[in-house]
């Protein structure tokens, strides 16, 4: 998808936001901006983290929005939350699946203020772009949990549109191999639903039970995905390994 097939009103409703935060830009540096920023989601690479991630995760917000304070940062903080991203191995699976969010943070931070946006407001798009790194929010702060739990979202998607999100997630890290993405997307979820709470706002709790249930489906099939790969691995001598990594077995129950 390109930034001209983006739907119209994107651009418009980022300017709204800006101007709602306090921007003394006329319109024409604002529309540069989200320009930029559509320019960004619409990155060839991005199969997920892209237009329509970013308009979900806006659609989400304002199904939430009567228990934010500062809306309009909030939904500015939604465009910048993946505006900077990398599917490269040797960062996307570090546990950040791709999004940098210290990047974007920065990336807000100088974009908002050159529009005139109050530092402080700046800043606070800034926190709560950060604060997506562990989707762990302060249950006090408000705006925080609903950036966070429109972020996770997804996750409780009907499931041919989850189906759908782990395919395009899959396409997105086509590089890295099978056994590599499998190993990460279970420590991803792993983490996931160590949590006691999966999302934090009072109407975002609505989404726990269908995120539990596909978050516990889809980790049930990547375990049993990987006891598969790693009992296909060939056998070396005691001792040995292959191809310079450890060999490791799966002799775990069938499933």
């Amino acid at each position: 998808m390109g930034v001209h097939d983006a739907p119209q009103w994107l651009s418009h409703a980022f300017g709204r936001s800006c101007l709602a935060a306090g921007a003394t830009a006329g319109q024409d540096e604002i529309d540069a901006i989200a320009g930029d920023l559509l320019d960004r989601w619409t990155e060839p690479e991005r199969h997920f983290h892209n237009v329509r991630h970013l308009t979900d995760v806006l659609r989400r917000v304002e199904e939430l929005a009567e228990e934010t304070h500062e809306p309009d940062l909030v939904r500015l903080a939604a465009w910048y939350h993946g505006a900077v991203f990398d599917s490269a191995e040797g960062t996307t699976y570090a546990g950040r699946g791709g999004e940098d969010e210290l990047a974007s943070a920065a990336l807000a931070r100088e974009q908002l203020t050159s529009l005139g946006v109050p530092a402080a407001s700046a800043d606070r798009v800034a926190y709560l772009v950060t604060a997506l790194r562990r989707h762990n929010p302060d249950p006090d702060d408000f705006d925080c949990a609903v950036l966070c739990d429109a972020d996770l979202a997804v996750l409780a998607a009907e499931p041919q549109r989850y189906k759908a999100y782990l395919e395009d997630v899959r396409a997105e890290y086509a590089h890295l191999p099978v056994e590599a993405f499998v190993r990460a997307r279970i420590r991803i979820l792993e983490r996931l639903t160590e949590r006691p709470r999966l999302f934090v706002s009072p109407l975002g709790a609505a989404w726990e039970e269908p995120a539990r249930q596909n978050t516990a489906a889809e980790l049930h099939r990547l375990r049993k995905e990987l006891a598969r790969l790693e009992a296909q691995r060939p056998v070396p001598e005691a001792g040995g390994t292959t191809d310079g990594e450890p060999v490791h077995r799966a002799d775990g129950p069938d499933a």
